[in-house]
Order: structure tokens, then C-alpha cells, then sequence
């Protein structure tokens, strides 16, 4: 039988499902596919829907318990449709589209209407705000902008010539829904290249904006096949992951990983979490794959979870390092070991506790299949059993970035010396399992978030009673870490609690809910010889300092104004 794009695909991805319970088998046995030609909606998804038309890929469920599903067979038809209007309405190969919506349907719909255009998708979260949605388009190149009805007042005062499509009716916007109304022959079908581009991510970096990560139809569509292996979803299961959507891992977990197997997708809307209807939802729907932040784990641990049965089969976290208090807490209460992983925006799960790995608490687990791990000493650059998390590009792993997009020098730096360099630092045992250690910037996790000092401090020192500003996690028992902000006052300003709400209230009005300052502390901020701000001993002090406060140091929760 002549190799064709899907058999390709499909063999690789049966070598993982043969392999699952055997790590070691699945690394020798399994080889990248990487068909010249390649469209995952056309050469993956329509055989999925073919195969199993009645299948459910998506089910939702509101927070009023209301659900809405949609069969293989259902996403196929209207994806094609949507992409035969889209086209109608001017959106072309190549194009750039910013998709901000929540988890509703349409936005699995037009996902896989874009990658059938040939367009490139540029997820954006909810949370935004207009001056970042104003950065994006206009750094992004954006020319169609589709977002939720709610949402499209951010918009108003964003400039540039791009088509405005809304999910709900609003004037001066076309109205998604008339899609249904388009034909139902398709638009000609984009016949995209492998690399082609697919996805460009706004990702936090240490010293300037968002970088734009740069995805193509190889690189996350097939490179999930390791997200798939290490999450262990099969055929038929229903898989539950925890993310918002915009962020990497939405994709991760809650696109690829689960179609790639042809599985069902489940999305629980909870505006605000409750980890006991979580339980339940996991429960009557028969979960057999459940994906979450430490965040979220914390919080199912708090909610006493021997008091449910669960059906989950595969447990897994990712996003920052997972409590081995909260893995045994776990165990004991359902008999099931989460797996911890390792992934960025700019790669696909590279690390992890696979299924049929012995879990070690603190370790991330091993290489996935398909990717060589090299820990490079940060200075030398002399592999060994401590260093930086690299990839070996002399392999060519599908699942990396092709780079960023928008700087040629940070792309270079990032794949120096034939290795992509992720900026995590780790060590290795004698076992071959890695133990994560820290970032070698700045950046850090907030409840499952990337924060990016710089771009706090750009916020904080905007404000007339801040001189100079530094960003560093503060250690919080639910979220992991939550923004503080060390902040030297503005000559002539008093540091006492009427200017830290101010500055406070500043950010909350600059900076989307999810990277706000939640802490402040008026202070003289330690710096090097050159004058460079020493994060690392801010940094370095809040975790030594325990959970006492320090003197002119402020939280949020001080202010009742400042509260939701």
C-alpha cells in the first residue's frame, strides 16, 4: 500500500499506542512522520470523522450543567462549512487570524476551519486586555479578528484594517452564526506543506514583549503525538483537561493530544473553580484521562477526594513542579499516581512520568519518545547530569518551534550550537530520570501562568509614585507563587498603604487578572556593580522568609476596593 500523509501519520501514532505501558520499546521503535505534504484537518480529522462519524469529539459542559456535544462526523461537516464562508468572506492562505474565545464550540470549529484555509491561527485569551490585543495585531500582522460578542468592546479602540467577526450579534460586526447559512461544498482546500506556518504564540520573555512562537502543521499537530504517548490517551476515551483557552496547553490537551487519538475532548466551564463539582462532572461522565495544573491538583487534594470513586484510568500535571505530598495524598485516596511532564510553547511534551514508568516523587520523569535530552552546563556548554533542558535539533524533533517569529537574534540564540535551549535548568540521575531545578531567567509560574517580570515592571513604573520596579514570585500555598512587586517610591511619594493601593489598583487596570501584582513591598532593590537589578536575591529572600511579612510590604486582599 503507497505511504500516504495519514498512513504515515497513523503509523507513528499506532507504534505509541502498542508502545504505551513500554517507554523504552516506544523510543527505539518510534520515528517522526514527516510527510512533505501535510493537513492535519484534511489528512487526519475528516478519516477520524469517516471512521467514526458518530463519535463524540467534543462535549461541553456549562456551569448550569447544560452540555453541548458534537460527533467527529458534526465538526467535519461545519468546520468545512465554516471554512467554505471564511473564505467567502476574504480570509485567504497565509492570513492571520486572532481567535479569542472561550470554550465553546466554535472555537474547535474554527480551528479546524482555519487549518483548512491554509490560515494561521493566533490564539489569544479572553483575559487580555486592549493594549495587548493592540500589540497583538499589530505586531502579529493580523488581517480577521474572530471573538466572542462580550469580548469585542476591547476592540474599539484598536486600530488597523481587519475583517471583525463576532460569536453573537454586534453592530458593525459579521455575525459568525451565518456561516450555517454558507454552502456546503468547501472552499479549495489549502494544500499546505508540513512546514507551513499553523500557530503563532504571544509567549512571555525576561527583558522585552511577548515573543511570537512560531507553529507549523508538523510541529503541533504531529509533535502531540509525545503529548498523546505521555498523557496515555487512547481510542474512545474521554479526556478532561484543565486550561484556558489562548495558552499553549489549551492546544496541547484539549485539541491535538485527544484528536490525535481519536478520543473524546470533555471541557468543564466553571467561571470559578469548584473542585467538588469538578469531581462530580469526572464521575457521571465516565473521565478516563484527566489532565490539570499543581494549581488545580492543590485544590482537589483541599476538597477531600476519597469521597469520590473516580473512573480515571491516567492522571497528569504539567506547568510547574508537582507537590510529591500532593502525588501521595493522590495515591491514597484513589489508587492512581499523577504523572508529572515537562512542555513549553515552543516545543510539545518533551519530559515525562509516561504510563508505564515507575513514578519517582520530585522527577519529571524521561525524555519523551522522539526527542534527545541534553543538560548543557550554562556556561561551558559541556553536557552532563546537571544544566540546561536542551533539545538536540540533530535529530530534527518534530515537536520545536520553527522560532520567533518576530527576532532572527533570539531564534539564533535559542538554537545555538545545534541544540534548542529552553531556559530550565535540571538535573539527571543515574536512572535517566530528571529532576527539574529552576528557570535560568526570570520568568516564573503563577497558578499555571508564565509571568514575565519585565512585563510588570513596564506597568509598575508607569506610575507616577514608582521609581524603579522588580517582579519575583512570592511563595503562596494555593497558587504555587503569585506577582510581588519590590518597589522603590518616587521622590516625594509617602511608601505606606495609600500609595500601595494606588500602584496596586494602576496594575489592576494595565495588567490582565491572570499576571497582576498581588503584593507589593516599598524597598531598595539590590543591584550589581553595572547597576542591574539582582532578582535573584529578591527572589531568593522570598522563599527563605516563610509566611510572615515583611515591614512596608502590602497585598491585595488589604484593600476591600481591590478585591475580584
Amino acid at each position: 500500500m503507497p505511504s500516504t500523509p495519514t498512513r504515515e501519520f497513523r503509523d507513528a501514532r499506532d507504534t505509541l499506542l502498542r508502545y504505551r505501558t513500554d517507554t523504552d520499546a516506544a523510543r527505539r521503535a518510534f520515528r517522526w512522520p514527516r510527510p512533505e505534504r501535510f493537513n492535519w484537518a484534511r489528512d487526519h480529522f475528516d478519516p477520524a470523522a469517516a471512521e467514526h462519524p458518530d463519535r463524540p469529539a467534543l462535549r461541553i459542559i456549562a456551569e448550569d450543567g447544560t452540555t453541548a456535544t458534537s460527533t467527529y462526523g458534526d465538526l467535519a461537516r461545519d468546520s468545512a462549512r465554516l471554512a467554505n464562508w471564511l473564505h467567502a468572506q476574504g480570509v485567504r492562505r497565509g492570513d492571520r487570524i486572532l481567535v479569542m474565545l472561550g470554550n465553546r464550540t466554535e472555537l474547535w470549529e474554527t480551528t479546524l476551519a482555519a487549518m483548512r484555509l491554509g490560515a494561521v491561527v493566533i490564539p489569544a485569551t479572553p483575559l487580555l486586555t486592549a493594549d495587548d490585543l493592540a500589540d497583538r495585531i499589530e505586531r502579529g500582522g493580523v488581517a480577521h479578528v474572530i471573538a466572542d460578542a462580550a469580548d469585542t468592546a476591547k476592540f474599539a479602540g484598536v486600530p488597523g484594517h481587519w475583517t471583525r467577526i463576532s460569536v453573537g450579534q454586534v453592530e458593525g460586526w459579521l455575525s459568525y452564526a451565518d456561516f450555517r447559512h454558507a454552502g456546503a461544498d468547501p472552499a479549495p482546500a489549502a494544500d499546505t506543506r508540513g512546514d507551513d506556518p499553523l500557530l503563532l504564540y504571544f509567549t512571555s520573555g525576561t527583558t522585552s514583549r511577548p515573543k511570537l512562537v512560531q507553529h507549523t502543521h508538523l510541529s503541533y499537530p504531529v509533535g502531540h503525538l509525545s503529548t498523546m504517548y505521555w498523557a496515555g490517551i487512547r481510542p474512545g476515551d474521554v479526556h478532561l483537561n484543565i486550561s484556558s483557552p489562548g495558552w499553549a496547553k489549551h492546544a496541547y490537551s484539549s485539541v491535538f493530544a485527544p484528536w490525535n487519538a481519536q478520543a473524546t475532548v470533555l471541557v468543564v466551564n466553571q467561571p470559578r473553580f469548584d473542585a467538588a463539582r469538578l469531581l462530580d462532572r469526572i464521575t457521571e461522565e465516565g473521565v478516563d484521562t484527566f489532565c490539570a495544573p499543581p494549581t488545580v491538583w492543590r485544590m482537589i487534594v483541599q476538597a477531600d477526594p476519597g469521597r469520590w470513586t473516580v473512573p480515571l484510568r491516567e492522571a497528569v500535571a504539567a506547568g510547574e513542579p508537582l507537590n510529591p505530598e500532593v502525588i501521595e495524598r493522590i495515591r491514597d485516596a484513589w489508587g492512581l499516581t499523577v504523572r508529572d511532564g515537562f512542555g513549553q510553547t515552543e516545543t510539545t511534551v518533551q519530559i515525562g512520568n509516561a504510563p508505564g514508568d515507575t513514578v519517582v516523587p520530585g522527577s519529571m520523569g524521561r525524555p519523551m519518545p522522539g526527542f534527545t535530552v541534553v543538560l548543557a552546563d550554562p556556561v561551558t556548554g559541556e553536557p552532563g547530569d546537571q544544566g540546561e533542558i536542551c533539545l538536540d535539533l540533530a535529530d530534527s524533533p518534530v515537536g520545536v518551534m520553527t522560532g520567533y517569529l518576530d527576532s532572527e537574534q533570539r531564534t539564533a540564540e535559542a538554537m545555538r550550537d545545534g541544540l534548542y535551549h529552553t531556559g530550565d535548568i535540571a538535573a539527571r540521575d543515574a536512572d535517566g530520570r530528571i529532576t527539574y531545578i529552576g528557570r535560568g531567567d526570570d520568568v516564573f509560574k503563577a497558578s499555571d501562568y508564565r509571568i514575565s517580570p519585565f512585563e510588570l515592571e513596564s506597568v509598575l513604573v508607569a506610575h507616577p509614585a514608582v521609581a524603579e520596579a522588580a517582579v519575583v514570585p512570592s511563595p503562596d500555598p494555593l497558587r504555587l507563587a503569585v506577582p510581588k512587586a519590590f518597589v522603590v517610591p518616587a521622590a516625594g511619594t509617602e511608601p505606606g498603604p495609600e500609595a500601595a493601593e494606588a500602584i496596586l489598583a494602576h496594575c489592576r487596570t494595565h495588567l490582565a487578572a491572570y499576571k497582576r501584582v498581588r503584593r507589593l513591598e516599598f524597598a531598595d532593590l539590590p543591584k550589581t556593580i553595572s547597576g542591574k537589578i539582582r532578582r535573584v536575591q529578591l527572589r531568593a529572600a522570598e522563599e527563605a522568609r516563610g509566611t510572615g511579612r515583611n515591614p512596608h510590604e502590602y497585598w491585595e486582599e488589604d484593600f476591600p476596593g481591590l478585591k475580584g
